[in-house]
């Protein structure tokens, strides 16, 4: 195994977590926060939607699909607060927008050199090429035990 494919791996177990976790939740049960003063879960998808885009571009500039258009304004800080139905994507919407994105992120990867993967990006929470692919799987899984909490806040029984 090379460094490529233990990323994979990463990436994939984010992804296998996080959309078991979203699979059976409607639109109005994405839109239910975990807590006060927590982004309810549909904000936080966007929002990994959009990081996982900026981020990979700082990687391999020019190799990300376009998000959607206005994608991060309804994604941006400035919403966190926001309840509103209509000011966001749907569920179907966003999980179309993560899976162009996963896609071109996982094509990055492939275009990437071994050797650049060690690249210094000047983040301090990602300092090398390798950690912003490596967040694609953490990231998410970081957010991902919020929406445990709201599943098991719903009634639905644990998964992992």
């Amino acid at each position: 195994m090379n460094a490529k494919d233990a990323l994979k791996l990463s990436i994939g177990m984010g992804r296998m977590v996080c959309m078991s976790y979203l699979d059976d939740l409607t639109d109005d049960e994405l839109l239910r926060r975990p807590c006060e003063g927590c982004n309810h879960i549909n904000w936080q998808v966007g929002h990994l939607v959009a990081s996982e885009h900026a981020l990979i571009e700082k990687a391999v500039p020019g190799s990300m699909p376009p998000l959607p258009e206005g994608f991060e304004e309804r994604y941006s800080r400035e919403t966190t607060s926001v309840d509103d139905p209509g000011a966001f994507c749907n569920k179907a919407e966003l999980l179309a927008a993560f899976e162009a994105q996963r896609a071109g992120t996982l094509q990055a990867l492939e275009q990437v050199a071994e050797s650049d993967l060690d690249r210094e990006t000047g983040i301090e929470y990602a300092p090398t090429v390798a950690a912003l692919f490596e967040m694609q799987g953490s990231h998410w899984l970081m957010h991902a035990g919020q929406w445990a909490v709201v599943r098991r806040q719903l009634g639905r029984p644990p998964l992992f």
